[in-house]
């Protein structure tokens, strides 16, 4: 039994890695090519991030020569094993996650702050000014974009705990009772705020425009990636794409869990083929999140500073956050129905 399970494990975990990497390489091209077109410019094909991967993987890998040489190349790797570790905790597609347990909403909290932090060291390890700089500057922007990324999650587990009970720090029990089923007008209200929160948050947590200061390229070279070259900077590079992907079903599986499978078999008999109607509408739910999230944002503004970062997310960002959650709390007051 426990050979199966460890065998299980072990093969459901390549298999995502693999499938992490694939998609996550795939959105990060479409993500590129739409960001090009709004602004007016052709763009690279879709499959240039694959072409950027093998070609990084291909060059030699230059180490600095003030660098810690164990944690300079130990970042990469972390980096991306700790961001395809989240997809083993979040729900794909109606599946139920290879590694769910209790209060695993809380472990991928957590886990989120593990691939930043990695680059952090990274930086830190490089022994480059510029690599100095943009370390610090994401270790800011991580401490300001994690807590209303935190009342976001809070605040959903406390309106299920009230209006079903469970095991609400679950994100496999989250993504069974979907929120928009267990709330009134206010809580409506409520959840879409959070909704807003969270979106805000997103571009942050994948040091995407206008919160990618710690990678500012006109500014610090790169900030944090100035000295990386070669297989190690591939790796980073994979692990952007995994991260996109993964904070993307994690938004869909606080709120948009859906399968469409029950819809079309109320006309058309799907039969075992319902997990691949589910799987498709899975991925264009992780297109529309990043086109809205990531896509639009980036195309649409421009990097903000540092000190403007922190008053979005401390101040800004935080109070949107703790208004959606008061609502939720007044919602089970008043119980006015949204219909």
């Amino acid at each position: 039994m426990i050979g199966e399970l460890l065998f299980k494990t072990v093969v459901g975990s390549i298999l995502i890695s693999i499938f992490a990497i694939v998609f996550g390489l795939l959105f990060k091209g479409i993500d590129r090519k739409l960001v090009a077109r709004m602004q007016g410019r052709v763009g690279p094909p879709i499959r240039q991030p694959f072409l950027d991967a093998i070609k990084l993987m291909n060059k030699e890998t230059i180490v600095p020569e003030n660098a810690v040489k164990w944690m300079y190349n130990a970042s990469p790797i972390i980096c991306l094993a700790a961001s395809i570790i989240l997809l083993l905790y979040i729900p794909i597609a109606g599946f139920e996650p290879l590694l769910h347990q209790h209060g695993d909403v809380i472990l991928v909290i957590y886990i989120f702050i593990i691939p930043a932090l990695a680059m952090v060291a990274g930086g830190f390890a490089s022994g480059s000014p510029f690599a100095s700089v943009g370390a610090q500057r994401e270790m800011v922007t991580m401490a300001s974009y994690e807590f209303p990324l935190a009342v976001v999650i809070i605040a959903i587990a406390w309106k299920l705990n009230e209006a079903v009970g469970g095991d609400v720090f679950s994100l496999h029990f989250i993504a069974q009772n979907p929120i928009w089923q267990h709330v009134g007008l206010l809580g409506l209200i409520g959840a879409i705020i959070l909704l807003l929160a969270l979106v805000i948050v997103t571009p942050g947590e994948l040091a995407k425009i206008p919160f990618d200061v710690a990678e500012a390229e006109t500014e610090i070279a790169h900030g944090l990636l100035a000295e990386y070259t070669g297989r190690n900077l591939a790796l980073f590079y994979i692990a952007d794409g995994v991260r996109l992907f993964a904070m993307a079903s994690l938004i869909i599986a606080l709120f948009f869990p859906y399968n469409i499978s029950p819809l079309i078999e109320e006309y058309v008999n799907l039969g075992d083929f319902a997990f691949i109607a589910d799987f498709l509408f899975f991925l264009l739910k992780v297109f529309i999140v990043m086109l809205f999230s990531v896509t639009l944002v980036r195309a649409g503004m421009a990097r903000l500073r540092i000190t403007q970062v922190v008053t979005s997310y401390w101040i800004t960002t935080t109070l949107i956050a703790l208004f959606g959650l008061v609502l939720l709390m007044w919602d089970g007051q008043f119980n006015v129905g949204w219909w």
